[in-house]
């Protein structure tokens, strides 16, 4: 889980810095420890000239699979919904940290499309390790290449740009 929480960590301040750096961007609030979001799925809410954007955070350090993972149930032995199932935010931000490559997912117009074709892609469960428990993540490993209006955005550029 450690390893889980530095990904996650790492993943909203890269993404916070990415987006104070735009010059569209008024106001960037990280809301990862208010409970209210929390049961929405939202990590961030982007203020910008054209509207307030609500953001969800999804670290990844597996790139070279060529997938994403849609988490469809968070907790198999309660059965409780995935994230990418239930979250109300605007925009899912899927961030391949060691690449710094962010994706820009629009939602729900992506959980519309992957609803629709989520039978085509190969199911994965993954053991995540809380305290002294560990349970069970069930989730659908979709190609990247698949997800039509996505915008992709190296993060890497603004290193050098600092």
């Amino acid at each position: 889980m450690k390893e889980t929480m530095d990904v996650a960590k790492q993943a909203s301040l890269e993404i916070e810095q990415y987006l104070w750096q735009q010059p569209e961007t008024l106001g960037v609030v990280n809301l990862e420890d208010d409970p209210y979001f929390q049961s929405l799925d939202i990590d961030l809410v982007w203020e910008t000239k054209d509207g307030v954007f609500l953001v969800e955070i999804k670290g990844d350090r597996y790139y070279r699979t060529g997938n994403y993972f849609f988490e469809v149930v968070s907790n198999q032995s309660k059965n409780s919904l995935g994230c990418f199932m239930y979250t109300e935010a605007d925009f899912v931000f899927y961030y391949f940290i060691d690449e710094k490559e962010l994706h820009v997912l629009p939602m729900p117009q992506t959980r519309e499309w992957f609803n629709e074709n989520k039978d085509r892609y190969q199911q994965k469960t993954v053991s995540t390790s809380v305290g002294t428990g560990r349970y069970l993540t069930v989730g659908k490993l979709v190609p990247r290449d698949e997800v039509k209006g996505k915008k992709v955005v190296n993060l890497s550029v603004l290193d050098k740009l600092a």
